[in-house]
């Protein structure tokens, strides 16, 4: 006798629009400033996994909606009831989600309004980019409720702002404009609110113009970099360039180049 075929899990808090090749992921939980809960972590996870192997999609663009937040945090609602083993699983399951956002083949774009602390700030950075609006507050403010980051935080900020910076940050949970967060490395560009969407899909546009294959082949090289030795870096990348050499991308790359006319890419 076969089992009967259970229900997908409802699609309440993560919405997705794909438009001229630009994918748009929108967190909306706007009563709690779009803060993280399970439901919004699985969501965001399926979201990305749907976006994965679609030939239409040259770029995403991650954002929050309303005018208040990308992502408050992590709901503390939540984080209250945990113990030593429901705490271990609830940061694996985000470090699951976000390592799979940044290691997504096609470039991840972080459109920041409003606040981004504690895991809407680890989201963030989990991004390739980020572009901020003018009213971005970020922080690890982990440390006054007695925890850590944990969905990669702690490792994710030193490498984009550096050692120092990072130990501040975490240590003293203290909170950073987007000025500021520019300034440190920790935000690409920083625009206006009423701004911020379009220039979040115009990086992205630019970024899908180019190679798709090129596109991916870079992120894994610039990742696997950060992760292992520079000789084993450089043996990867080469690697990398001579795959990249032997694709219809490269060989339409560089006749356009001559003839001085813009690239049609295929993607192989």
């Amino acid at each position: 006798m076969n089992p009967e075929p259970q229900p997908e899990p409802a699609v309440e808090y993560v919405r997705l629009d794909v438009q001229d090749r630009i994918a748009t992921v929108t967190i909306d939980r706007q009563e709690k400033l779009n803060a993280l809960n399970p439901d919004v972590i699985r969501e965001l996870g399926e979201a990305f996994d749907d976006l994965r192997d679609r030939e239409d999609v040259g770029a995403v663009v991650l954002t929050g909606a309303g005018e208040k937040s990308f992502v408050a945090g992590a709901d503390i609602g939540v984080l209250a009831e945990m113990d030593s083993l429901t705490g271990v699983e609830v940061s694996r399951q985000g470090q699951e989600v976000f390592r799979a956002i940044e290691t997504f083949p096609r470039p991840v774009i972080a459109a920041v309004g409003g606040f981004a602390l504690g895991g809407g700030c680890e989201l963030a950075m989990c991004c390739h980019l980020r572009v901020a609006s003018d009213n971005a507050v970020f922080g690890l403010p982990e440390v006054g409720l007695g925890i850590i980051p944990g969905y990669g935080g702690t490792i994710r900020l030193a490498r984009l702002v550096g050692l120092g910076r990072a130990l501040e940050l975490t240590l003293t949970g203290m909170k950073i404009d987007a000025a500021a967060a520019e300034r440190m490395g920790l935000v690409n560009r920083v625009t206006t609110r009423e701004e911020l969407p379009e220039a979040a899909r115009k990086l992205a546009g630019k970024i899908a113009r180019n190679g798709p294959v090129a596109l991916q082949k870079a992120l894994e090289a610039i990742y696997h970099g950060i992760d292992t030795s520079t000789a084993e870096a450089m043996n990867f990348e080469s690697s990398l360039f001579g795959l990249l050499a032997s694709t219809d991308d490269m060989r339409e790359g560089m006749t356009a180049f001559l003839e001085k006319r813009r690239p049609e890419f295929r993607g192989s």
